[in-house]
C-alpha cells in the first residue's frame, strides 16, 4: 500500500449564486483540508464572521457554490496496481473530477468516499492533468429533496434534515448560521495491489477467571484486477502474535489473542487507562497492508433493569457502576478545519480538570477525530456517542436509508478500538420531539426516522459491536414504547430537564429525582476578556445586553428575558451592565451546581448528570463551561467542585411537615471516607451559635445521608446566619436563604496582593461572610489565568488565589472591583423590582 496525500496547490473559486463582486473576481489559494469560509478569510475578502455582528453579513455564502481545483501528477498504475482516489470528508453536496472524467460525488459530509480511479489514471498517462471538486449549495439541495419527498418537522427552519451535512452548520440556539463548504479531512491517492485492510474490530471481552480476550475481526477488500489468492494476516498485541489466512473465497476472518492477568483500562477516577499497541499486517508474498491503534482492555454494560422506582440507565465498567460526571460535547469550532489535535487536547485536559469522566459527542454535530477518541483514551474520559441525528423528524426514504446505513456502519467500525466509546445513541430529541413537539400532523404519516432508531442503528451495533451497549435516543425510556412510558419521563432511562432555564426556576431541579440526566443546563455570557475582543458595536464601544451587536452573539430565543427571570429570585438582576455580566455567570454556575449535587445525593437511584454543554464554537452566551476563546467561565469552576471525588451538601429529604436538611457526604473514591464533620451555626460576622461534630464512616463509591441537629438547622434570623459543615478539607456553606435576602457585607474582604515569579497571590481574609469570590485576571491581561474561583469563605477564614500572568504592576487592580468580585457585591446594585418570574 502506498498513500500520497493531495493537500499542495488548490484554489479555490466561486462558481455561482448571490456572490460578493469581489469572491467572484477570481480564484484564491486553498488550505486543504479546509472550508471556503477558511480561505476567503486568509484572502482577506471577507470578515471574520465571529466578530461583531459579521455573521449577519455572510448570508449570501448559503446559496453559493465553489470549486476546489489542484493539479496532480498520476504514474500510470502497474499491471495489477489499482488507485484510489480517497477523499475522507467532504461537505457536502460534491462531484468529483480527474481531466475530463467525472470520477465520483458524495451527498453526506460524515462519510469516507472511494473511488476507483485506475482507468482514469492510465488514460492520462502521466501528464498533469486537473483534479477538481466542485460543490453545490447545501442548502438548496435540502430545499430540493424537502420538495421532493415532502418536507419533515424539526426544531430549526432549515430544512437540517434533508442532507447530511453537520446540523448545527445551519446554526443553534448557541452557534451561528454559517454554511460553508470544502474538503474538510484528509485527501488522497491509495496505490494497491491484491488485497488491502478494509477494516479491523478490536472486540473485548473477559471470562470469569479475569483473562482477556481480544477477538481481532479484520475485513479485506480484493482489488478486482487479479484472481482471488489466498493473503496471510498477522496481529500483535504486545508480546503476542497470532497468524491466520483469508483464503480466495473469503474477505474476512477472526484472529483471537488471550490476554492473562490482564491491565484493564479504567475511567478517570476508577483507576489507571494503560494501553496496548495492537497491529494488524496483510501480506502474501511482502507486505500489502498495515494497521495500527492503541486500544484498552475493558468491558462495558448498561444496567437498565425495572426496580420499585422505574427503569435504571447506569453505566458500568469492568463490573463497577459509575456515577457518570459528564458533559455534552460540541464542535469546538464551527469552522472545523480549525480544530486541532493540541486544541482537542487542552479542551479535554480541561474537562478532566472539572472533575469530568464522561463526554457526550452531541448529535447535531460531527463523529469526531481519531485524534479527539485517542486523547479520551489516555485521559480516561467516558465517551458517548450520539448517531448524527438532533431535533428533527428525519426521512427514510432512499437515498437517505442508505446513507445513514453507510455512515452508521463507517463510524461504528472505525471506533471499537477505542475504549473510551462506551454507549452509541440513537439520536438527540428525536423520538421525545416525535412525541411532544407537534410533529405528527404534519407529517401526515411520512417516515420520521424511527427505522432507524429501533432497526438500523442497533442492528449494525449488535453486528458489529456487540460489546458496546445501545439506546434509542436521548431521552429515552428503555424497554418500553412512548406509549407505554414517556420518552422523557425522570423515572424511566435518561431525561433532559429543560423546563428549568425556559420556564421555572432552579430551584425546581429538585423535583425530579431522574434516573440519568443526560441533558441539562442554564446561560451564562462569555468571559469578559472574550467580550472585548469579539463582540463590539459599530462605533467601538462594548455592547449593553440590548444591543443589536450583543444579541447577534446570543441565539436562545428570548435568551436575555430568561437570564434576568433566572436572577430575580436569588440575586436580583443589575442595572449596570458589568454587575450584570458578573450576576449572570454566577447564576449559571449556581443553577448548574444546584442540579449536580441533587443528582449525586440520590446515587444510585440517579446514576449520572451530563451538563449541557463543556465547550463553545464561537464567542457567545451560552450554556458552556469553556467559552469560545477557550476560557473557563465561572461555571467551569462549579463543575469542579460539583464533580469533586468527595462532596458535602446540604440536601432536603421528605415531604410537607416531614421535609427536612440533612448533610449528603457523597464519596466517590475508592476508599472508605471516616471522619468527623465539624459543623457550626454561626452569624455572618462569625459568631457561632451552636456546633456539633457528626461522624461519618462512608463506604466507597456511595452515599451517606446525616441528620442535622435542629439547633443547627434551625436559624433564629435566616437573613444573619449560615450553616457550615467541614470534614477532611471539604467545606459546605448553605444560607437559609436567597441573596436578595441575605444581609450580606458589600465589602467582605481585607485583601493584600504578593508578586511572585509568574504572577501574583491575592491573599484575602473574610471579616463577614463572602460568598463565591472570583479574580477575573482576564480584565487586566486576556491571557491571564487563575486557580480558583467562586470561593465562599466564612467569617475569620482566608484564601489565597494565585494570577499567573506576566503583567507587572497589577496590584492595585487585582485587589478592587471589577476584577475582584464577591456574591456581596451584587447586594447593591439590583433593580428595585422585576416583572415576570415564574417560581
Amino acid at each position: 500500500m502506498k498513500r500520497l496525500s493531495l493537500h499542495d496547490g488548490w484554489t479555490l473559486s466561486a462558481t455561482g449564486g448571490p456572490v460578493p463582486e469581489s469572491v467572484a473576481a477570481g480564484p484564491v489559494p486553498a488550505h486543504v483540508p479546509g472550508t471556503a469560509h477558511t480561505d476567503l478569510l486568509t484572502a482577506g475578502l471577507i470578515s471574520d464572521p465571529y466578530l461583531d455582528a459579521n455573521e449577519t453579513d455572510l448570508v449570501w455564502a448559503h446559496r453559493a457554490s465553489w470549486s476546489y481545483t489542484t493539479n496532480v501528477r498520476i504514474a500510470p498504475p502497474a499491471e495489477g496496481e489499482r488507485v484510489d482516489l480517497v477523499c475522507e470528508g467532504l461537505d457536502t453536496i460534491a462531484e468529483i473530477t480527474l481531466g475530463d472524467t467525472v470520477v465520483g460525488s458524495t451527498r453526506n459530509q460524515h462519510r469516507t468516499h472511494r473511488f476507483n480511479i485506475t482507468e482514469a489514471a492510465s488514460a492520462l498517462g502521466g501528464e498533469a492533468s486537473p483534479l477538481t471538486v466542485a460543490f453545490r449549495s447545501a442548502l438548496e439541495a435540502a430545499e430540493e429533496e424537502a420538495a421532493r419527498i415532502g418536507g419533515r418537522p424539526g426544531a430549526y427552519d432549515h430544512p437540517v434534515n434533508m442532507v447530511r451535512k453537520m446540523a448545527c452548520s445551519f446554526g443553534w440556539d448557541w452557534g451561528p448560521d454559517l454554511q460553508t463548504a470544502g474538503i474538510w479531512r484528509p485527501i488522497g491517492l491509495e496505490r494497491w495491489r491484491t488485497a488491502r485492510i478494509r477494516a479491523v474490530r478490536p472486540l473485548v471481552t473477559i471470562d470469569g477467571d479475569g483473562t482477556a480476550h481480544v477477538a481481532v475481526h479484520v475485513d479485506v477488500e480484493r482489488s478486482g484486477l487479479e484472481e482471488a489468492s489466498d493473503v496471510a494476516v498477522t496481529t500483535r498485541l504486545g508480546d503476542t502474535e497470532v497468524t491466520g489466512v483469508v483464503i480466495a473465497a473469503e474477505t474476512s476472518m477472526v484472529l483471537e489473542i488471550a490476554v492473562e492477568d490482564p491491565q484493564l483500562w479504567w475511567p478517570r477516577g476508577y483507576g489507571a487507562q494503560p494501553l496496548h499497541d495492537l497491529t494488524v499486517e496483510l501480506g502474501a508474498a511482502g507486505e500489502l497492508d498495515s494497521w495500527h491503534r492503541r486500544i484498552g482492555l475493558r468491558t462495558v454494560a448498561l444496567d437498565t433493569s425495572d426496580d420499585e422506582v422505574g427503569t435504571a440507565f447506569t453505566i458500568v465498567i469492568n463490573g463497577v457502576p459509575v456515577f457518570v460526571k459528564g458533559a455534552n460535547w460540541i464542535p469546538d469550532d464551527h469552522l472545523l478545519t480549525r480544530i486541532t489535535r493540541d486544541r482537542l487536547a487542552r479542551r479535554i485536559d480541561q474537562a478532566a480538570g472539572a472533575n469530568l469522566n464522561l463526554l457526550r459527542v452531541w448529535g447535531g454535530g460531527i463523529y469526531e477525530s481519531e485524534d479527539f477518541y485517542e486523547l479520551c483514551d489516555e485521559r480516561g474520559l467516558l465517551v458517548w456517542q450520539d448517531f448524527l441525528l438532533a431535533c428533527f423528524a428525519y426521512p427514510e426514504e432512499e437515498p437517505h436509508r442508505s446513507e445513514f446505513e453507510a455512515e452508521a456502519r463507517e463510524h461504528v467500525t472505525r471506533l471499537t478500538a477505542h475504549p473510551s466509546l462506551v454507549l452509541w445513541n440513537g439520536g438527540n430529541e428525536n423520538i421525545w420531539g416525535h412525541e411532544d413537539w407537534g410533529w405528527k400532523e404534519p407529517l401526515e404519516g411520512r417516515t420520521w426516522g424511527s427505522h432507524y432508531y429501533y432497526d438500523l442503528f442497533p442492528g449494525i451495533v449488535s453486528e458489529l459491536a456487540p460489546t458496546t451497549p445501545y439506546s434509542a435516543g436521548s431521552p429515552f425510556s428503555p424497554g418500553r414504547t412512548p406509549e407505554e412510558v414517556h420518552p422523557n419521563d425522570p423515572d424511566h432511562g435518561t431525561h433532559h430537564q429543560w423546563e428549568v432555564w425556559n420556564r421555572i426556576d432552579y430551584t425546581r431541579y429538585r423535583d425530579d429525582i431522574p434516573r440519568f440526566c443526560s441533558e441539562f443546563g442554564f446561560q451564562g455570557p462569555a468571559t469578559w476578556a472574550t467580550i472585548e475582543r469579539a463582540i463590539r458595536n459599530p462605533d467601538g464601544s462594548l455592547p449593553s445586553k440590548e444591543d443589536d451587536v450583543w444579541l447577534v452573539h446570543q441565539k436562545a430565543e428570548d435568551g436575555n428575558g430568561k437570564l434576568d427571570r433566572g436572577l430575580a429570585p436569588h440575586i436580583g438582576v443589575p442595572e449596570d451592565f458589568t454587575d450584570w455580566h458578573w450576576a449572570t455567570q454566577l447564576n449559571q454556575a449556581r443553577a448548574v451546581a444546584h442540579a449536580i449535587t441533587h443528582y449525586r445525593s440520590w446515587w444510585p437511584r440517579s446514576a449520572g448528570s451530563i451538563v449541557w454543554q463543556l465547550n463553545d464554537c464561537w464567542p457567545v452566551t451560552s450554556w458552556a463551561a469553556v467559552d469560545g476563546d477557550e476560557r473557563p467561565k465561572p461555571l467551569w469552576w462549579s463543575l469542579r467542585a460539583a464533580y469533586a471525588d468527595r462532596l458535602l451538601t446540604v440536601q432536603p429529604r421528605g415531604e410537607g411537615e416531614d421535609r427536612r436538611d440533612v448533610l449528603a457526604v457523597v464519596n466517590d473514591t475508592g476508599e472508605t471516607w471516616r471522619g468527623t464533620v465539624a459543623a457550626r451555626r454561626e452569624r455572618l460576622d462569625g459568631g457561632v451559635l451552636a456546633s456539633a461534630e457528626l461522624s461519618v464512616n462512608v463506604a466507597p463509591r456511595s452515599v451517606t445521608l446525616v441528620d442535622i441537629p435542629d439547633n443547627l438547622r434551625l436559624p433564629d434570623d435566616p437573613a444573619e446566619e449560615t450553616l457550615v459543615a467541614e470534614l477532611d478539607g471539604e467545606r459546605t456553606v448553605h444560607c437559609f436563604v436567597e441573596d436578595i435576602h441575605l444581609h450580606l457585607d458589600p465589602s467582605p474582604l481585607e485583601v493584600k496582593v504578593e508578586a511572585v515569579d509568574g504572577g501574583y497571590l491575592v491573599h484575602v481574609r473574610a471579616r463577614s461572610l463572602a460568598k463565591d469570590v472570583a479574580v477575573f485576571a482576564d480584565r487586566l491581561d486576556a491571557r491571564a489565568e487563575v486557580d480558583d474561583c467562586l470561593v465562599t469563605i466564612p467569617a475569620g477564614s482566608t484564601a489565597t488565589i494565585r494570577v499567573r500572568t506576566d503583567v507587572p504592576g497589577l496590584e492595585e487592580h487585582l485587589a478592587s472591583s471589577p476584577v475582584l468580585r464577591t456574591a456581596n457585591d451584587l447586594s447593591g446594585t439590583r433593580a428595585n423590582t422585576f416583572e415576570g418570574h415564574t417560581a
